[in-house]
């Protein structure tokens, strides 16, 4: 049975730092992208980052314009979890985050910020940004 576990959510001030954490059970992340996703107060889901890749070939990781050059998304395989690192908050990331697995085809990279394109879930964590 497939579960993703969040943890690490809470609240920050601006230009504060979180890191996230989705620990993965019964499955393989070699062959899933793992995806965080985010929905803010009246706002639609949205895909933040994605973390695809084999531990035997390379690495790729996708970001949101808005996240870009303030959210690091990495994986450690013998822990079997991804992680975000949050950097310089501001109140637009006020959010529940959630992460995201689906099962590695060819076209994931077109897709990846659909939350329907996405098969497990877990059960969200806060992210608060406020001083």
């Amino acid at each position: 049975q497939v579960q993703l576990v969040e943890s690490g959510g809470g609240l920050v001030q601006p230009g504060g730092s979180l890191r996230l954490s989705c620990a993965a059970s019964g499955l393989a992340l070699d062959n899933y992208a793992i995806a965080w996703f985010r929905q803010g107060p009246g706002k639609e889901r949205e895909g933040v980052s994605m973390f695809r890749g084999s531990s035997s070939t390379k690495y790729y990781a996708e970001y949101v314009d808005s996240v870009r050059g303030r959210f690091t998304i990495s994986r450690d395989n013998a822990k079997n979890t991804v992680y975000l690192q949050m950097n310089n908050l501001n109140s637009d990331d006020t959010a529940e985050y959630y992460c995201a697995a689906r099962r590695l085809s060819p076209g994931i990279v077109r897709v990846w910020k659909s939350a329907n394109a996405y098969d497990y879930w877990g059960q969200g964590i806060r992210v608060t940004v406020s001083s």
